[in-house]
């Protein structure tokens, strides 16, 4: 098998050369156009190599099957197949030049190469050379020809031609008649290449001597060795008519349209005869010779000579038709005259363009870049001409595009970004339209799916959440849900939840809730102290499974609700230092209204919870004293009488506004006695040895007294310049006296207020109603500064404040006044 270029000039072969050439199965391969193709005789063995496929394409053999190479054939049967392992294009199937092109030259197989990853199309074309392997055959195997005796030498009788399938030198090349006294064979060439035998009479007839003539006529063709086919032929010598029909041309030849209907005419022969009378009239007739397919297609009418269109005729199945047409006359014996008719088809655009889908890649992935090969996609018309011309064009708003490639051919390629989530389907109309006058068109539709990628992460339904949760729930208990959605498909849209690792007070989140991680249900660890911890964030993270992982994060604000779980706490008179009884001193001179102690109590809880209202219980003489309600100010209801007990019990009741109501109690004890001047507080009764040690404590607390008394000084200077400044902004501001009784006041005004009546001596800092922003502070100091106490109330509000309670001694002016302003906000305090 020789290999060689297309371009190499062919020589001039002898017919010896060509059958060499043929027997030892040359094999032509070139690329042209990017194109390649093999040469090769009909009639290979199976298995026969054609040419190695994977050198010629530059493929690496370890590719082919990788790669997934495969064979795609315009004609329907698969001839040839691939050798994965050696790379060698093979005969597969008999191949029959006559079959696949009959007389078509040169024979040329497509074939279509498909590779993929990446997608590609190569084509090759297969040349099917032709070999002498048919003889030449006349249809008709005995023919008759009716001759007059008269008939002058010279006279020329056409006889039929004969077949042969091969083409090329391969075809008829030669006839030759058996030897005769009167008759010799001449040979005519039509202008394609075709021969025509004619009988000519070189001796005039004598019907007395020879009635019948045997004559045999051979057909020979080129080939090596030559290929033979005969024909008889007998003459019959007839007597008068001397005179045969004579036709005005050889060859007549028209044009038609293959859109022709039947009825339509074509054209007219004509011949005229010198006879007389019967003898000069003529019919017409088709020859002897005329095929099937000929008589189907045309009707020649035997009186006028007019060839008229009797089937559809089709310029693809046949664009050129010859035949015979015999004029006979009435004589006895009768006369005929012979013309040749040619009829060539005019192609019309009458068939409709068809797109072949060769490969197609679906579903396709989303994230494919631009240029991506989606499908493999060629046009055809048979139609010749401009009326076969095709081009593509697709539907407008897709992200596809079509690019041209070589003989109709064409590959589908993405033309932008694809999306899924937008749209997970094309349907690509692609619509064919050939150059005929009008042109024809047809519409084939791609659908092309697309495979999700992980490009969209989880999106939660909400940005932030909000939740409240009561103190003291119950283990495991649910706090709430989040959702997440994911516009992904599958694994790609799968979501799980988890808790991203952070502090609260210093201890990991983990160990206050947890969460479901399949549908983000989050769940308490432990119950909540809203005393210890009141707000807390929760960072939660939605994450997919697709590769690589997508997430998103979205915040939880939990806010602990206070409960009502802690009872009121007293802080003056202190019962833990002193028992539960307190003893307090008051002379017998005191007037009504007269100010024995103060009780002070705190609620850890806040809001209504921490509202604490004071309640005398029991007394020795209950007409004697009184307790306010919100105060906790223990003062004389009338002046004391020489009838009065000396010692005077009271039981005060401490309860908070909570539900259910948390209450405390404690016991005061009062001395009533004469001449007493100075206001005693109720002491602590301890006996400190005097050391060096207590000498540093006393210095210490003359030291930390200082610098509170300092401090507190600049806050009231703060406090006092913001009220002067909210004032100007407001129009309102005032300072007035007052008594405790401003502590009920509704409105969140910022109130100082200083108390020295009796002997317990006290400042109060409020800042509105319990339900506000503000805060309220209370201190309580004694005329002795070693047992003196200041103390910080616990806020009114929900604000966390570190330092609960402090104790210091301090001393204040004997003045009670009171300084007002307009709200104050938290963000002021």
């Amino acid at each position: 098998m020789g290999c060689m270029n297309q371009g190499i000039m062919q020589k001039k072969l002898s017919v010896w050369q060509v059958f060499f050439w043929w027997h030892s199965l040359f094999l032509l391969w070139s690329t042209i156009d990017g194109q390649t193709r093999y040469s090769i005789p009909e009639e290979l063995k199976q298995g026969s190599v054609v040419g190695n496929l994977a050198k010629d394409l530059s493929l690496a053999i370890s590719e082919l099957y990788r790669r997934k190479l495969r064979i795609t054939s315009e004609a329907g049967k698969q001839y040839f197949s691939v050798d994965l392992v050696k790379g060698d294009l093979v005969v597969r199937d008999r191949i029959d030049r006559e079959e696949l092109c009959e007389q078509r030259s040169p024979c040329l197989l497509p074939l279509e190469i498909v590779i993929e990853n990446p997608l590609q199309l190569h084509r090759v074309e297969i040349e099917i050379q032709d070999t002498n392997d048919n003889s030449p055959i006349f249809l008709t195997k005995e023919k008759v020809l009716k001759i007059a005796e008269l008939v002058n030498p010279g006279a020329r009788f056409p006889l039929e031609s004969a077949q042969d399938p091969d083409v090329g030198p391969n075809s008829v090349r030669s006839y030759i008649i058996s030897k005769n006294d009167n008759f010799k064979l001449i040979v005519k060439n039509h202008k394609d290449g075709t021969k025509f035998p004619e009988l000519v009479l070189e001796k005039s007839l004598d019907r007395e001597k020879q009635p019948l003539h045997k004559l045999i006529l051979t057909a020979l063709d080129g080939g090596d060795p030559v290929r033979s086919g005969t024909s008889e032929i007998t003459v019959t010598v007839l007597d008068i008519n001397d005179n045969a029909p004579q036709f005005e041309r050889q060859v007549y030849e028209a044009n038609l349209s293959e859109n022709a209907a039947p009825g339509t005419e074509i054209l007219r022969v004509k011949a005229t005869d010198a006879d007389e009378g019967q003898n000069g009239e003529i019919e017409y007739y088709f020859g002897d010779q005329t095929t099937d397919l000929i008589l189907s297609l045309f009707d020649i009418e035997t009186s006028s000579g007019a060839i008229v269109v009797k089937g559809v005729v089709d310029y693809e199945k046949n664009f050129l038709n010859r035949f015979d047409v015999i004029a006979k006359d009435k004589g006895n014996p009768e006369m005929d005259g012979h013309c040749g008719v040619e009829i060539k088809i005019v192609d019309v655009n009458d068939n409709t363009p068809e797109i072949i889908v060769t490969s197609l890649t679906t579903p396709v992935p989303e994230d494919s870049a631009t240029g991506t090969v989606i499908a493999l996609i060629s046009a055809k018309d048979s139609d010749s001409g401009d009326n076969g011309k095709v081009r593509l064009s697709l539907s407008p708003k897709t992200p596809f595009k079509l690019n041209p490639s070589v003989s109709n051919h064409y590959t589908l390629v993405t033309n932008g970004p694809l999306d899924r989530e937008k749209n997970d389907t094309y349907s690509v109309t692609i619509s064919a339209t050939d150059s005929g006058n009008p042109p024809l068109s047809s519409v084939k539709i791609i659908t092309v799916e697309l495979l999700d990628v992980n490009d969209n992460p989880p999106v939660f339904s909400q940005g932030s959440y909000v939740v409240y949760v009561k103190e003291n729930c119950a283990l495991g208990k649910i706090l709430c849900s989040v959702s997440a959605s994911d516009s992904d498909l599958g694994e790609n849209a799968k979501i799980s939840y988890s808790i991203l690792d952070s502090k609260v007070q210093g201890v990991s989140v983990s160990s206050y809730v947890y969460i479901n991680s399949d549908n983000g249900s989050i769940y308490s660890m432990h119950s909540f102290d809203y005393e210890k911890l009141k707000v807390f964030q929760i960072q939660v993270q939605a994450k997919d499974q697709g590769s690589p992982s997508l997430s998103s994060n979205a915040t939880v604000h939990v806010f602990i609700l206070d409960q009502n779980d802690n009872a009121p706490a007293v802080i003056y008179p202190s019962s833990a230092a002193l028992g539960s009884l307190s003893h307090q001193r008051m002379a017998r001179s005191a007037k009504a209204g007269h100010l024995v102690t103060k009780v002070t109590a705190v609620d850890a809880d806040s809001g209504h919870n921490a509202w604490i209202s004071y309640k005398l219980a029991e007394a020795t003489d209950a007409s004697l004293f009184t307790v306010n309600l919100y105060t906790g100010e223990v003062r004389t209801k009338r002046a004391v009488s020489e009838q009065d007990d000396s010692s005077q019990r009271l039981l005060i009741e401490i309860k908070d506004d909570g539900e259910p109501v948390q209450s405390a109690t404690v016991t005061v004890s009062v001395l009533l006695e004469d001449g007493l001047h100075e206001p005693i507080l109720d002491l602590r009764q301890k006996t400190v040895e005097p050391s060096k040690k207590s000498g540093r404590i006393t210095l210490y607390l003359i030291l930390s007294l200082a610098s509170v008394s300092v401090l507190s000084l600049v806050t009231f200077l703060i406090l006092a310049v913001k009220c002067i400044r909210n004032s100007r902004s407001s129009g309102s501001c005032c300072m007035r006296r007052s008594d405790c009784d401003d502590y009920k006041n509704p409105n969140r005004n910022l109130q100082i207020q200083l108390n020295t009546d009796g002997p317990i001596k006290y400042v109060e800092v409020l800042g509105g109603d319990m339900l506000s922003q503000s805060q309220s502070f209370r201190s309580c100091m004694s005329p002795m500064s070693e047992y003196s106490d200041f103390t910080f109330v616990k806020p009114s509000s929900t604000t966390d404040f570190k330092e609960m309670i402090s104790v210091l001694d301090a001393s204040l002016p004997d003045s009670t006044w009171t300084f007002e302003s307009q709200q104050v906000s938290s963000n002021n305090n």
